[in-house]
This record gives C-alpha cells, structure tokens and sequence, in this order.
C-alpha cells in the first residue's frame, strides 16, 4: 500500500515518518481560500480539496486501491475566532495576545482518499496557555518561528513553556492527529496500520 502525503509542512512529514509509515509528499494544488467560519467543516473542506488534488493526477488515479493520499488542514480557534498561520511577526504577536491566559482549540479535517473513496474525519483538541507578558511573546516571537504556524505557535517549541494544559490528541496540535488518522484508515478505508509499515 502506497502512502501520499498531499502537504508540503515538515512537521507532518516527520509525525508521519515517526510511525513508521514509507510514504511520500506530494505538494496539493488547491485553493485554500474560503468563507466558512466553523473550524471543523473549514478544515474538512480544505483537507478535502489537498487530497483531491494530488489524487486526481493522472499518475496517482492510476494506482487505484493501492494507494492512500492524505490531507490535512489544521487551525487554532479562540474566542469564536479562525486564527490561520499569521505570515507576519506583527500579526503572530496579535495572535499570541488572544490566546493568552485563554483555553483554545486546535481543529484539523483530515481527508483520506483510496481509489474513487474520499472519507474525512474532524479531530479536536483543547490547549491552556499562562498568561503571556509582552516579554514572553516577544520570546516566542525570536525563537519560535511563528509566520507558518496556525495559531503562530509551535507545541512542540519555544511555545511549550508557556502552556499548562493539553486535552486530547498532542500530535493534532503539532499537526497531524495520529489517533483520529488510525481511526479513519480502518473504519473509512478499510486500511489496517499493519498495511502500512
């Protein structure tokens, strides 16, 4: 079984290859933009749109049943707000401002496709920040990378002093919910993780 994954993100590759999995990455082609304003269904459609993209290639249709692309898309939600990657220090820093002292929810749609199969799936997970000085956002901003970060944080970063609380899946902070991903390979797909590895 072939594994594609439609993501150019490092930290999805390397969740990914921490399993285990022998996959490749082939970079989507899809259009991202979108006025949908509930996380979950967001997510799903842009999940749905990466992975349809890469499994539509001619090269990729061709494999059938023997291959599975998949998609994903992650964002933070606060306070009733989408926050994307912010794509500037200035925008990070307003970022990092809102989910100070606040729980929030990271929200990835996963979309798996196996031959003419597309089956998504929604994973949350809830994560506690202390309340953040400027001095420690300013810290978070220099060592923390934030531009192409949703949320602009990284979990598994200079971001992690500053968190008091995680409640679900970790790896779905850091982008790629492992846990919900099993579940969808076997119950969507028919696809044991042994197939896999």
């Amino acid at each position: 079984m072939e594994i594609i994954l439609a993501s150019g993100s490092p930290r999805r590759s390397e969740i990914l290859s921490s399993l285990g999995f022998d996959f490749s990455v082939i970079l989507p082609d899809a259009d991202e933009s979108s006025d949908i304003t509930d996380p979950c269904r967001l997510t799903l459609e842009l999940s749905r749109r990466k992975a349809l993209s890469v499994a539509a290639r001619p090269e990729i249709a061709a494999k059938g049943d023997d291959c599975v692309v998949i998609g994903c898309d992650t964002v933070v939600f606060c306070d009733g707000e989408i926050l994307g990657k912010p794509h500037t220090k200035e925008n990070a820093a307003i970022m990092l401002r809102k989910l100070s002292g606040k729980t929030h929810t990271v929200v990835s749609g996963l979309c798996l496709v196996r031959g003419g199969k597309a089956v998504g799936a929604c994973d949350t997970t809830e994560v506690t920040f202390d309340k953040l000085s400027e001095e420690d956002i300013d810290i978070c901003l220099k060592y923390g990378s934030p531009e192409d970060k949703a949320g602009a944080y990284a979990v598994q970063g200079i971001a992690s002093l500053y968190i008091n609380g995680i409640a679900g899946d970790y790896f779905n902070v850091v982008g790629l919910p492992v846990h919900r991903l099993r579940e969808t390979l076997e119950s969507g797909l028919g696809v044991r993780v042994s197939d896999l590895i």
